[in-house]
């Protein structure tokens, strides 16, 4: 994850506002549900950045649910997961 670009290396749109979510110290189901909470609060806009220690599989499909597009990748820094909508 660039620090200039918190979208690199993922199909987000790059030119849109970001929200951070660090769930890297947070237990299940934290992630999860902050996430999702955090996209509540979100106009369609504005991209969600989670960065995680983990894949977070169980989002995904909340995520499909709703009609958020995601993509994520692995960096140094964790598991980086773009969530936006279209």
């Amino acid at each position: 994850m660039s620090r200039s670009d918190p979208t690199a290396g993922t199909d987000a749109p790059g030119d849109r506002p970001v929200e951070h979510l660090d769930a890297r110290e947070l237990p299940p189901p934290e992630p999860l549900r902050r996430s999702l909470e955090r996209l509540a609060e979100l106009d369609d806009e504005t991209v969600l950045v989670q960065v995680n220690d983990r894949v977070p599989q169980h989002l995904f499909p909340k995520l499909d649910e709703r009609g958020y597009r995601h993509d994520t990748v692995e960096t140094e820094e964790g598991v980086v997961t773009a969530v936006w909508r279209d």
